[in-house]
């Protein structure tokens, strides 16, 4: 087999050379890394990776395939995706095909036999940054005005490219027809949020995440879910109003029951008064341990988000902290001291990663039903 080379030029003037694979493609985007050491399929379909170049931690990547299951969206969302060594051979009953022929089918250029040790190091040192990954061009200094040059996820609403365009309800056939009707803002949801809901018996109605608050009003939810998503959430204002529409002004006369989940809890944060900023280098993995405040627990939980609501942003009259994030205090969760509404950072729903969190969805489904007899 003969090898394309490929490069991965950071901002900062860094580049690392090894092997292509996947798409013959260069690719712009954020250069982070994922602590995960299996779930790289769920990773890839991820809508929080758009607009970013993921790179791997673990050193062995595609060694159990693809296949139609372990999708998180209808696509693929990385931009570019940087391993140790790709296995070119899947062995897993299950596996429909290989890594390299699943990112060459996605347009999604690889890079692989670089030190993605010391590129990890590198940012975590540095900091995330912008990037190309590029397996056509074999100047570095070329690629590297390429990085420079490229827009990066500060003030992009990437939002926009990976909600729905219409209102559409899930598996609407297998709902449980006396089950909460939950609308779901779209922010760029993963699919085992919808397949949690629906197993603590929540009818889903999935809506864009331009829906204003009279549209969601309409709909007479029982519940709302923020989702997921990619990008700065400081650069979705219109999500943020129609939240705090929905918060302080309700169309309904009572806000309804909130629940939300990463970019979710971003906007929940905003909309609450809050601001948010960027972290240094982000929270990729599956093993970030985050501290309930009220039980002393602590879940290691999955992580993926390079933003963070600012604690010291929120009314404390009005917002109680509920989580924390060990590794370095960050805030992890939140919720109103009145109002039946609260949000995690971190993705209880996991896929892939541990399930420590999934009792946070019986959680919001109490809190619908508690609601309800109000």
């Amino acid at each position: 087999m003969t090898h394309r080379t490929a490069l991965l030029a950071l901002e900062d003037g860094t580049v690392f050379a090894g092997r292509a694979f996947g798409a013959e493609a260069e690719a712009a985007g954020e250069i982070v890394f994922n602590t995960s050491m299996t779930g790289y399929q769920e990773v890839l379909t991820d809508p929080s990776y758009h607009g970013q170049i993921v790179a791997m931690t673990y050193p062995l990547i595609g060694n159990y395939g693809t296949n139609a299951e372990d999708v998180e969206s209808h696509r693929p969302w990385v931009e570019g995706f940087v391993v140790r060594e790709v296995s070119r051979r899947a062995s897993n009953w299950r596996a429909g095909g290989g890594l390299d022929a699943y990112l060459r089918e996605a347009d999604i250029p690889g890079i692989e036999g670089l030190d993605t040790r010391a590129l990890t190091r590198h940012i975590r040192t540095a900091g995330a940054m912008k990037a190309v990954l590029s397996t056509l061009d074999d100047d570095p200094k070329r690629v590297v005005e390429k990085a420079r040059a490229s827009p990066g996820l500060v003030g992009r609403d990437l939002v926009r490219d990976v909600t729905c365009a219409e209102p559409w309800e899930w598996e609407p056939a297998s709902a449980p027809p006396d089950g909460p009707l939950v609308a779901l803002l779209d922010y760029g949801v993963k699919t085992n949020i919808l397949r949690c809901l629906r197993e603590v018996g929540c009818r889903v109605l999935v809506m864009p995440a331009s829906s204003t608050a009279e549209a969601i009003a309409d709909r007479r939810p029982a519940g709302l879910m923020l989702s997921n998503g990619p990008g700065d959430p400081a650069a979705v204002p219109y999500a943020v109003e129609a939240l705090r529409r929905l918060i302080h002004e309700p169309p309904g006369g009572r806000p309804v029951p909130i629940f939300g989940i990463c970019m979710g809890h971003q906007m929940l944060g905003q909309a609450l008064g809050g601001t948010t900023y960027k972290l240094k280098f982000g929270h990729h993995g599956a093993n970030h341990p985050a501290k309930d405040l009220a039980t002393g627990q602590v879940a290691i939980t999955v992580q993926n988000h390079g933003f963070c609501v600012d604690i010291e942003s929120l009314p404390p009259s009005e917002v109680e902290v509920t989580h924390l994030n060990l590794n370095d205090q960050t805030l992890e969760g939140l919720r109103h001291r009145r109002l039946p509404m609260f949000s995690v950072q971190f993705h209880p729903e996991a896929s892939p990663g541990p399930h420590d969190a999934h009792y946070l969805f019986r959680r919001f489904r109490a809190l619908v039903e508690q609601h309800a007899r109000a």
